[in-house]
């Protein structure tokens, strides 16, 4: 099996490199990930300058971009083969509900799966990387189970709570649950007393019921959701209909 890893945390992030290590025991691997922390970058392209790649002393490689750009630009250019699995992570926090439509992690995922490629998006639980080689070992056995009852290509979004292997609970499939409206921008200064505006934290959850992300996540068990690209409002696309008529 060859497998693609990127990320949105950067090529040196603790996540990336225990996740490379444990798949290099099973897979031809190949590390495409940005030079700095890319987080919140969400399916952004650089559209407005080069893009360059260069290669670590450990064998990754880093480019100046988005981690969509990371994995557009290995599966277009950069490598001279196709891989069987597009993996992104591991992240330093939570990828679940409506995060996942901000993640950088997700994204790198997202972005083999329109590929036409099985990918999966690796996230903690909690910030910190508490735990990371059981998360990585634990993102292996995933990696492991290949999952080919489900039509290719697929599209997985995992989060393993920051506990020590042997105390994870079982792997759930999920939902992703939601949240309210994120916290307020931060005001502040800054040196030459120009206002600024840090985002702010985002919403509590509000929807964490039984099946979601969330709630697994809660009761120490991994999270695994399925997710797709469709974003058309189907219901609303036959009143829509109805409506021009």
């Amino acid at each position: 099996m060859r497998i693609l890893i990127s990320n949105d945390d950067g090529y040196l992030a603790p996540g990336i490199n225990a996740l490379a290590e444990a798949l290099a025991a099973v897979a031809d691997i190949v590390v495409v990930a940005p030079d700095s922390n890319r987080s919140g970058a969400s399916n952004s392209l650089s559209l407005d300058r080069p893009l360059s790649v260069q290669q670590a002393s450990n064998g990754f490689y880093f480019v100046n971009g988005t981690p969509t750009d990371c994995v557009h630009v290995a599966l277009t250019g950069m490598l001279d083969y196709r891989p069987d699995l597009v993996v992104s992570g591991i992240n330093n926090g939570p990828n679940m509900g409506d995060d996942t439509l901000y993640s950088g992690t997700v994204a790198a995922a997202t972005e083999g799966y329109l590929f036409g490629i099985p990918a999966i998006a690796f996230s903690q639980a909690e910030h910190g990387w508490t735990h990371i080689d059981a998360a990585a070992r634990l993102a292996r056995d995933i990696v492991l189970r290949r999952f080919d009852e489900l039509a290719a290509p697929w599209l997985l979004n995992v989060n393993i709570p920051n506990l020590p292997y042997d105390k994870l609970g079982a792997i759930r499939a999920t939902r992703l649950g939601r949240r309210h409206q994120a916290e307020p921008v931060i005001r502040a200064l800054d040196p030459r007393g120009r206002e600024i505006f840090w985002i702010g934290p985002p919403g509590a959850t509000r929807d964490a019921g039984e099946g979601t992300d969330f709630h697994a996540v809660a009761q120490g068990q991994v999270s695994i959701t399925p997710l797709q690209v469709d974003l058309t409002h189907k219901t609303q696309l036959v009143q829509l209909a109805r409506d021009l008529a």
